[in-house]
């Protein structure tokens, strides 16, 4: 029997749920400092609103990165970017391991519920790969990114993009620093036609989406597909389907978009590859989605719903969410019993799980699309506008839509009043801290009854 002065445990998915809650906080306090911003201090609902878009790697910004924030306000986002990439855990981990007091199984299971996957027993193998990974891949990123920024911008302040957009490339926070840069151009709409930058930019997105325990596999196996896991093959496999079509669907849609005018194929090509990657919850753009057709539009949307990997720096529904609710579709109408794909069969209880992700990210989508299109009253705020801003902000992507206001081009989210960005404000929060995660958080462990409900009749269809 247990005595009445045990103490319940938080459970991991509210450790979780609390500790992104933590950090956001600890930004919006530091970013309504004096000096984290050139013109004074911020009001607290624009801090609260960049934090949990930095922690949350969304990119949704209330001001222009670089015009409205100091070198110290750029350095605690990029600080927020990095932290909510590689996840609130994994730096909990760290700071156990550096004080040796060592990872008991609780923080084991919250750091692999942190990175999708895996086994208690290499939880400390899994994090050190994760630091080294990152560290390798945005230093390498970097580099690459200053032979175009040095020249462009000088030693100092290359060296200081390079590293701040690898970073942010690859957590997929969508944060730049070109706003107010090149004149007539947003992100990297300058850079269109690099392929140095927008090639970089899109391997370190394509990377960090993936997920660590995707990479860390085919490390392990050496490249060899072959040996990879079930899971780590049709991840890539979906990835790559997606990015190719994707790819090829946006060439097609935007081939007259005025935005080209004067490019060659290759141009349109590396521009269209560019927004089938960004839309996978990066954020960058080199396209304005503003010019965008109305098939491109309703594309970016669907894969900026879906997302990236499970464990990754992505947000979204999940690469894996879709492929087990497509493929139980087609069993469904096959009148196949179990789900299978390849030589597995799926668990009917991951289908439910997705189906329940999928329908909750909708309903909060359309809630919240409904609540701000009533909130706002102005003309650039239409429907389709707001749409696509609901679905950046949960799918922690970043991209907002450019509207005329004030005698110029500017993105939605700086017309947005207080309470239309506490709205995407919690969405950004549910969209990174997962809506499953907050569900069990909250949810009251109940034992399951020994006793079944009879079945009845009931139609669908």
């Amino acid at each position: 029997m247990k005595s009445p002065r045990t103490k319940k445990r938080m459970n991991v998915w509210a450790y979780l749920a609390l500790g992104y809650l933590a950090v956001v906080l600890l930004g919006s306090v530091l970013l309504i400092l004096p000096f984290a911003s050139r013109g004074g201090r911020t009001n607290y609902i624009d801090a609260l609103f960049t934090s949990v878009s930095a922690a949350c790697v969304t990119g949704l910004v209330p001001f222009e990165t670089n015009i409205h924030w100091s070198g110290f306000g750029q350095a605690v986002i990029l600080l927020l970017i990095q932290l909510g990439g590689l996840g609130f855990m994994t730096f909990v981990s760290v700071l156990l391991m550096m004080v040796k007091r060592g990872l008991g199984q609780y923080e084991r299971r919250a750091v692999l519920q942190t990175m999708g996957g895996g086994n208690l027993s290499g939880v400390k193998r899994l994090i050190r790969r994760i630091f080294t990974g990152t560290a390798c891949f945005e230093l390498a990123g970097a580099a690459l990114l200053s032979i175009r920024f040095i020249p462009d911008f000088g030693v100092g302040k290359g060296i200081w993009y390079s590293v701040f957009h690898a970073v942010s490339a690859f957590c997929n926070a969508g944060f730049d620093l070109m706003g107010g840069t090149f004149a007539g151009s947003g992100s990297f709409s300058h850079y269109a036609a690099d392929p140095l930058v927008s090639l970089t930019l899109c391997v370190l997105i394509i990377v960090g989406g993936l997920g660590f325990c995707i990479w860390g596999d085919v490390i392990d196996c050496r490249l060899n597909p072959s040996k990879f896991q079930f899971y780590t093959k049709v991840i890539l496999l979906v990835n790559t389907v997606l990015l190719t079509a994707s790819t090829f669907l946006f060439l097609g849609f935007e081939w007259n978009n005025p935005t080209y005018a004067g490019c060659g194929f290759g141009e349109k090509l590396l521009a269209s590859f560019f927004n089938a990657t960004t839309a996978r919850t990066a954020g960058f753009y080199t396209t304005d989605p503003g010019t965008l057709s109305d098939s491109g539009y309703l594309l970016m949307v669907i894969l900026m719903f879906i997302g990236g990997s499970s464990g990754s720096t992505a947000g979204g529904i999940k690469v894996g969410t879709m492929t087990v609710i497509v493929m139980g579709m087609f069993a469904v109408f096959r009148g196949k019993r179990d789900i299978n794909i390849g030589k597995r069969r799926i668990d009917s209880k991951l289908v439910f799980q997705a189906l329940a992700i999928f329908v909750a990210y909708l309903f909060l989508v359309f809630t919240a699309t409904i609540v701000i299109c009533a909130i706002e009253t102005n003309d650039v705020n239409t429907f389709a506008n707001t749409l696509f801003e609901t679905v950046s902000a949960i799918g922690t992507v970043g991209l907002s839509v450019s509207v005329k206001a004030g005698g110029g081009a500017v993105a939605l989210t700086t017309t947005l009043t207080a309470l239309s960005k506490v709205i995407l404000i919690l969405l950004m929060y549910t969209g990174r801290a997962g809506v499953l995660t907050i569900a069990f958080a909250v949810a009251k462990k109940r034992d399951t009854a020994q006793v079944r409900r009879p079945i009845d009749t009931f139609f669908i269809g």
